[in-house]
């Protein structure tokens, strides 16, 4: 992810080397905000706040765990105080649906419903099993990676990703069975 000659130049004091680090990264933090918190504005207030932990805290990252590890536990701990300090609140959030010429328009809707149910079954789960969710399935991480980004053993991961797939699996049936949201 980050050239760990780049991470070394940051936390030895070069500004340039840090200013370069924080943009290389920038995207990836912002998207695992808005997938743990599902709203665009509290995903960039939550990645804008990870940015500036980053910023003061990058003498205090030690080599022990990967860098995007260490990346990933900040920004998620904030997302997760953030989530715990709001209130429920339902996004309404418009999407332009574009129609390219010779697509099935019926698939591309059923598609839009399936994306935006399984979005919503995920933001129905625990904040501790949405985030091993989006960990694992949106970001690609690694059990050892999530335990390590959460601080968590790895059994709790385990434990916690098949509990959340049991819940998805249970909210998202109506597509088990073939069927469609109406």
């Amino acid at each position: 992810m980050v050239e760990p000659d780049l991470i070394r130049a940051a936390q030895s004091g070069d500004r340039d080397a840090l200013i370069t680090l924080l943009r290389e990264i920038e995207t990836h933090v912002y998207r695992t905000a808005y997938y743990i918190l599902n709203n665009e504005q509290d995903a960039m207030d939550a990645a804008q706040e990870a940015l500036i932990r980053i910023y003061t805290k990058i003498g205090s990252y030690e080599e022990k765990a990967q860098f995007k590890t260490w990346i990933q536990r900040i920004v998620t701990n904030i997302c997760i105080d953030k989530f715990r300090r709001s209130k429920p609140t339902v996004s309404i959030e418009e999407h332009d649906m574009v129609f390219r010429e010779k697509q099935n328009v019926e698939n591309e809707v059923m598609s839009a419903y399936a994306i935006q149910d399984i979005r919503t079954a995920i933001d129905k789960l625990p904040e501790h099993h949405r985030a091993v969710v989006v960990l694992r399935y949106l970001q690609d991480f690694s059990y050892n990676e999530i335990a390590d980004s959460l601080d968590l053993p790895l059994n709790t991961v385990k434990s916690y990703l098949f509990r959340a797939r049991q819940q998805l699996q249970t909210l998202l049936q109506d597509y088990q069975k073939g069927g469609v949201r109406g």
